[in-house]
């Protein structure tokens, strides 16, 4: 698609006249009626106004002649899966697993892997092929390449360090010692929870990204804790396979 049928696509779909969408990005009726005629296309910084407004990259709304991939683990990017800088403009170099709200969530590379090979066995790769590729993919990527400049000289792992410590403190019943958290984007892990009432509700933004994992239960059975975390509160669950009849078991503000 070319970018004036972009726009008109995101326009229309968000239910907005020429004139709304103008008042929104501060510029006139006739310049979105240029664009969607494709006599002009958005200067740098209006696109990055549409993107804001539409949650799309601006590789999009030019039409994607680019194919993106995450600067950090290497995955394929479309725009649900990208990573958002502290202002909440999408990050177009990486994924919502890697980077949340402008902060890297991987600082060591053989951590990245670990979780990786999971993802790439499940689509066919034996675990040996997996790691191979990752190791080889990995350092040339952006984030690897220039880890010495964007990383926060460990900040980020202290947090994380300090969520273990308060997770591992809460002595859950069954529940074998945290050793790693690792991102996990809302939408992939907002289980509804049943409530005394019949009601069921979901405690998560889909949109957000969150720090958790799943460890077997020391009990034994089909049944998995699910922990999850972030600078407000710890959660801890219980599930059966893909996330069947979830139980929650706490909910702590931190």
């Amino acid at each position: 698609m070319e970018t004036k049928d972009v726009i008109l696509e995101l326009r229309t779909k968000k239910g907005l006249s020429q004139d709304e969408l103008a008042e929104k990005i501060m510029v006139t009726r006739q310049a979105v009626s240029r664009w969607e005629n494709g006599e002009t296309i958005p200067n740098t910084e209006t696109l990055k106004l549409l993107s804001k407004e539409f949650n799309v990259t601006i590789n999009t709304l030019l039409g994607a002649p680019k194919q993106l991939i995450c600067q950090c683990c290497g995955m394929p990017l479309e725009d649900e899966i990208v990573g958002c800088d502290s202002d909440g403009s999408l990050n177009e170099d990486y994924c919502k697993w890697c980077y949340a709200d402008g902060t890297y969530t991987y600082s060591n590379m053989d951590d990245l892997i670990d979780v990786c090979v999971k993802h790439l066995v499940n689509e066919g790769f034996t675990e040996d092929q997996a790691r191979t590729h990752m190791r080889a993919t990995l350092p040339t990527l952006d984030y690897w390449k220039r880890y010495e400049e964007l990383s926060d000289d460990g900040q980020f792992e202290m947090f994380k360090k300090q969520l273990i410590e308060e997770i591992n403190a809460l002595h859950i019943d069954g529940m074998p010692k945290v050793e790693k958290l690792n991102a996990l984007v809302g939408k992939y892990v907002n289980l509804e929870y049943p409530l005394p009432n019949g009601r069921k509700v979901k405690f998560l933004d889909d949109q957000t990204t969150y720090l958790g994992n799943q460890l077997e239960s020391e009990f034994g059975g089909d049944r998995c804790f699910g922990i999850l975390a972030n600078m407000d509160f710890i959660m801890i669950c219980t599930y059966e396979v893909e996330g069947a009849n979830p139980e929650l078991v706490l909910y702590k503000k931190r």
